[in-house]
Formats: C-alpha cells, structure tokens, sequence
C-alpha cells in the first residue's frame, strides 16, 4: 500500500496525508477516496474535505463514542479500512477536459505590463507560454468555484501581490505561485491578473448540464485555455458557449 499518515485536526476531526507536494497522481488519489466516502457514506461524518495531497473528516463524537470508547481510534480504523479498500480497486477516475477562452488585453490584465518587465518576457511569449499548458485542477476554494490549477510554466511563476487588490472583477485570471486560477465572483484578491474569460464560472440559478452544480470545474478537471480578441471578447455568447468542445 501506498504511504499515508492520519493524525487528529481537532477534536472532532482527522486528516489522512497522501503525501507532502502538488502531485497530480497523489491528488487523484486523494479523490479517489474522497469518491469512495461519497458512494459509501458514513452517518458518523459530518463532512468530508478534500485538498491538494490531504482528505479531512469531520466526524460525531457524541454519537460515536455511544459506541466506541474512542471516536478518534474508531474514525482512524475506518479511514485505514477504507484507505486500503481504495488501493485494491484502483478504478481510473474520469476526467473531463475544458477549453476556456481567455482575453489578454490590457484592459483585463491589471499586471500584465508589470508581469513581463519582472519575467523579462513580452506579453505574446506571456500568452503563449500561458495557453501552451495543460493544467490540472488540484482542489476548489476561497471562493464558490475558485479552482486552483497547476503548474504553470516555470517562467510564469510569480508570488502574489505583497498588496492585494480591494476588487478583482470576476473571469479575472491571474497567476500566484506555480498556479493559476480565474476568480469565479468580484472579490478581494492577490494573484498577478494576466487577463480575463467571458466565460461565466459560478451560476447560482445555474441549470444546464456543465453547471449542474452551479460551478463549473471540479476536482481532477484538465484545463487548456486560448486567446480571444477583445472584440471576441465584447461578442461572447455565454448562454451557448460549450467548455467541453474541442
């Protein structure tokens, strides 16, 4: 079996560690479990939150320990049998493969002109380099759909802003770290913003198939961008536009 460690979050909670890096094959592993307590549910958990290489439970004490004399050793029971479970049917998760278009203008892109006197790049090997990846979706967070995508290319890697900005319209896609990710709503935020999609991420009164869950990416999505002018940008028609078209 792989290495993995579990230890307590709180009192009411543990987390199993896959491993200690961004790793594609350790976070597929990760839902691979987290898949597994979604189609097995436990009435003990209370929630169950996946990240990058770490799956947190969140359990009843009260009502476990009605049973156990432990809640903390009975959950790590579990996770292990569980754990073990998922190793021996090591099914391939499904992937789902997106193409977002995305405008680099300078309108869009706050930091882009700054963003390329610090790399040393011009704004079309910015964009290329950008466009020319495929980036995995790690996890979701800090904002209903905000899904963080990695690895970028080397030369774009870039720390946040030592600033953050008040507002970051929302379709703003920006580059922190080795990641990149589009703000999904108008929010606060600290990521060097390159340029911005039409596309609409979060949809709470969302019915369509792609947004069944009123966001649009999920956990273990492939994503490719390309640019788009700024009047393709202005023209973008939201309502039929199909993320999984190639």
């Amino acid at each position: 079996m792989n290495a993995y460690s579990i230890y307590p979050a709180s009192e009411n909670a543990l987390t199993v560690c896959l491993g200690d890096r961004m790793d594609a094959a350790v976070n597929a592993r990760v839902f691979r479990l987290f898949q597994y307590l979604q189609r097995y549910p436990n009435p003990f958990w209370k929630d169950v939150i996946p990240a990058y290489c770490t799956i947190t439970v969140v359990y009843d004490v009260g009502f476990i320990r009605k049973h156990y004399p432990s809640a903390f050793s009975w959950v790590k029971t579990e996770m292990e049998r569980v754990l073990e479970a998922c190793e021996v049917n090591q099914a391939a998760l499904p992937t789902r493969k997106l193409l977002i278009p995305v405008c680099y203008d300078f309108a869009f892109g706050f930091d882009l002109k700054s963003f390329t006197k610090t790399k040393n790049l011009s704004v079309d090997q910015v964009i290329d380099l950008h466009i020319q990846q495929t980036y995995h979706v790690y996890m979701l967070g800090f904002l209903p759909g905000f899904a963080y995508m990695g690895i970028v290319d080397d030369q774009l890697a870039l720390p946040r802003l030592a600033t953050p900005r008040k507002l970051v319209p929302a379709g703003s896609v920006g580059i922190a770290g080795n990641q990149t990710g589009i703000y999904p709503v108008d929010s606060p935020g600290g990521w060097n913003i390159i340029g911005r999609t039409p596309v609409q991420l979060f949809n709470h009164g969302s019915n369509t198939d792609h947004q069944s869950t009123f966001v649009l990416f999920q956990p273990g999505d492939e994503v490719n961008f390309y640019a788009i002018s700024r009047q393709a940008f202005d023209s973008f028609d939201v309502q039929n536009f199909n993320p999984f078209s190639s």
